[in-house]
């Protein structure tokens, strides 16, 4: 198996939950699998446990590729770590695949010296974000971080305590009131793909903010993205 190549141009390419198109999403083999590849970044998602710990899954509850159904936010860390997840063929059968820590995951970008994009899923609180961010801190260079979140708060919070930290904020949608806002906040955009047109590139850079995308596994598409000149894409798939 392999990713499937597309003329990127200077668009710089993120592996959406690592490698995900390839090794089971937000496992250190899906990070492994993006490090050993061209990827700029590797993207992936932050939950905070009930005894405040910190780790990397996308939903909010664990059955979908866990089987065992526990509620991340109501579980502890160690509970969460203990869990064997399934490949991506839906069986269980390979014990690295495992709930990783931020700090793994944290550990995996360093060592391939690949930007971490890090969204913070739900709405936390400034202290958990300020400890999120100086975990990462003391690992790697946080100018090698984007933090996004579809939680306008959640960046607020983050740049009053890291004014020149890289964010981009997720949305489903477009339009011209949200462009004014991220401008004023100085804030980056990351935004369904199919919600972008050529004009709506242009406006978003004429505004002065990068532009990044979610999750476009459609080589066509993307290549028209690149050439439009987007600064980012995130895929499962396309390097």
């Amino acid at each position: 198996m392999n990713t499937k190549k597309i003329n990127a141009k200077q668009t710089k390419m993120i592996a959406h939950r690592g490698l995900s198109g390839i090794e089971r999403e937000n496992t250190c083999s899906a990070f492994v699998a993006a490090g050993n590849r061209s990827y700029f970044g590797i993207e992936t998602d932050i939950h905070v446990t009930k005894d405040n710990g910190f780790v990397i899954f996308h939903d909010d509850n664990t059955a979908r590729v866990g089987l065992d159904s526990l509620e991340i936010e109501q579980s502890t860390f160690q509970t969460l770590r203990s869990l064997q997840l399934t490949d991506t063929d839906g069986l269980r059968g390979r014990i690295d695949l495992r709930i990783p820590s931020l700090a793994e995951y944290i550990g995996i970008c360093a060592k391939y010296e690949k930007t971490a994009v890090l969204e913070l899923k739900n709405r936390m609180t400034k202290e958990q974000i300020a400890s999120i961010a100086a975990q990462i801190d003391k690992m790697h260079d946080l100018q090698q971080v984007i933090f996004i979140s579809f939680s306008l708060e959640n960046l607020i919070d983050l740049r009053s305590l890291y004014p020149q930290q890289t964010v981009q904020f997720l949305t489903e949608t477009y339009s011209d009131e949200l462009l004014l806002q991220l401008q004023e906040l100085g804030m980056d955009l990351d935004i369904l793909y199919t919600e972008l047109t050529e004009e709506r590139v242009a406006a978003i850079h004429e505004k002065g903010i990068k532009l990044n995308c979610w999750t476009c596994d459609d080589p066509e598409y993307a290549e028209n993205l690149a050439n439009w000149g987007i600064d980012y894409i995130t895929s499962n798939i396309l390097e």
